[in-house]
């Protein structure tokens, strides 16, 4: 990966602190993905979940001065530490990039309200949120919803197929919060529904699409999974106790998965898992 790219991107961004070494990982991978979905100067891009802007400066990066990213949210502005959504989009947007960008907050991509005239984009992406949606049927209406509107389907999430040890921590992560999550009516939680690749696959043709590539990609210095570990172990209790309605059964099972994540924790140098991504038409 080219070091000046992930610098002059990360250079755009805002960061915590100013420091840019999370971000420098965290840009690396986005690049990697815009990579393999073959995105190109002067490209349209309509980037659903776009949260902080992670994917949407590597975008931005590609499509160059002659192309548009065009990032939506159903998060409100104010989300998100340490860096809110909105002070990470106005640092984008006071950047050199800014004019190449918009970037929307408060936006539910299924309102009526939300439309585009059809093939206004060449690329719908979809990346790193389909875990944050409430269940399958929501996603497979999304992906049918906006098929209108752009050429391809740009997809990436975490792939639930560990191909190392140290990856397992980080699936044990999910799976936890996906089990509880069941039980909820309405959620903040970074996992909401978990999706298997095959889950993707499958729910892509449902909508219409066709897939036309797909890859697994590494990424190992990703933190995100020391972080979804920490952040498991540190609320999972109050998690639980909150839930009203849930099988006493399910609660010891809940609970002996946690001390499982806790051993693995103590055995292995967390890694994230693999991401799995795909193209269709």
């Amino acid at each position: 990966m080219d070091r000046g790219s992930i610098e002059y991107i990360v250079g755009c961004m805002a960061t915590y602190n100013g420091e840019k070494e999370i971000q420098r990982i965290q840009t690396g991978h986005r690049l990697k993905l815009v990579e393999f979905w073959n995105i190109r100067k002067g490209d349209r891009v309509l980037e659903i979940g776009c949260g902080q802007g992670d994917t949407t400066a590597a975008l931005a990066y590609k499509v160059g001065n002659q192309g548009f990213v065009h990032g939506i949210d159903i998060a409100q502005a104010d989300y998100g530490g340490p860096i809110t959504l909105g002070e990470a989009r106005n640092q984008l947007l006071d950047s050199d990039m800014g004019d190449r960008m918009k970037i929307e907050f408060g936006v539910d991509v299924l309102s009526d309200e939300i439309d585009f005239p059809p093939m206004s984009f060449d690329y719908i992406v979809f990346s790193h949120c389909a875990f944050y949606l409430r269940s399958e049927e929501e996603l497979t209406v999304i992906l049918s919803k906006v098929q209108k509107w752009g050429k391809q389907l740009c997809f990436a999430e975490w792939d639930t197929r560990i191909q190392r040890l140290e990856q397992y921590p980080h699936l044990q992560a999910v799976l936890i919060q996906a089990h509880y999550e069941c039980f909820k009516e309405s959620s903040l939680a970074n996992v909401r529904t978990l999706f298997t690749p095959a889950d993707c696959l499958r729910i892509a043709k449902d909508a219409g699409w066709t897939v036309a590539r797909e890859q697994i990609i590494q990424s190992p210095d990703l933190q995100d999974g020391q972080w979804e570990v920490a952040m498991t172990l540190k609320e999972y209790e109050g998690e639980i106790n909150r839930l009203e309605v849930v099988p006493d059964k399910l609660r010891s099972l809940l609970h002996s998965e946690v001390e499982l994540l806790k051993a693995a924790k103590e055995k292995v140098v967390i890694e994230p898992l693999s991401v799995f991504a795909f193209v269709a038409e």
